[in-house]
């Protein structure tokens, strides 16, 4: 009787383990009917952002610049359209091709101003690397063309006039490649003068003398 019963039970255990395989398996085959097939979407090309005559734009290289003409050229039987940028604070004019425009940007909004100024305002990042490397760096980022790289070098290189005199010649160099590069831009942005821009990103900075001063 005793082994009957033991029998019985494990026929029961079977079965019950049978049904629940057969549940599990109508459960992941009806999650697989429920879902619904996604159809991917091709990403549709960008259009390149045409400039206009006048138009400011930035030019990494060389920092800010404005669109003086639009022209054309035939080069080896091929037509090409090209800008006219003048750079007036290195009195240099710029032939950029149309099709090769990726370098160039727009002038930066109101509200990346007011973030570089806040950038202006924050502590410096000290690194202890060799100072070879940190001016790579801080030429790779002038030369992004990126407003916030700009500001986070002005802000890293920035002496006051008490300690102006600790900074070397290269330093004092690149910051005030830096400077330049982020106050033209603010003066197009803010439509304000030379003196007026100095003034906010001196006094951003914390800086006791106008840098043409030191």
């Amino acid at each position: 009787m005793v082994k009957k019963k033991k029998k019985k039970t494990k026929i029961k255990k079977q079965i019950k383990i049978q049904k629940n395989k057969k549940a599990t398996t109508t459960q992941k085959s009806s999650a697989q009917d429920d879902k619904i097939p996604v159809k991917k979407i091709k990403k549709q090309p960008t259009e390149k952002k045409q400039y206009i005559v006048n138009q400011y734009i930035v030019y990494p290289k060389h920092g800010v610049g404005q669109i003086i003409s639009i022209e054309k050229a035939t080069i080896g039987g091929i037509e090409i359209n090209f800008y006219k940028v003048l750079i007036k604070k290195d009195k240099l004019t710029l032939t950029i091709p149309i099709n090769q425009q990726s370098n160039l940007r727009s002038i930066s909004s109101i509200n990346q101003i007011n973030k570089c100024v806040s950038i202006l305002k924050s502590k410096p990042k000290i690194k202890r690397t060799m100072w070879s490397r940190r001016a790579q760096e801080y030429e790779q980022k002038i030369n992004s063309g990126k407003i916030y790289d700009l500001a986070e070098v002005v802000k890293d290189l920035n002496k006051n006039a008490n300690t102006i005199a600790d900074q070397s010649y290269s330093e004092r160099q690149l910051f005030e490649k830096a400077y330049d590069r982020l106050s033209s831009e603010f003066e197009v942005v803010l439509k304000a003068s030379v003196e007026d821009v100095r003034k906010k990103m001196d006094k951003a900075l914390g800086r006791t003398e106008n840098i043409e001063a030191q």
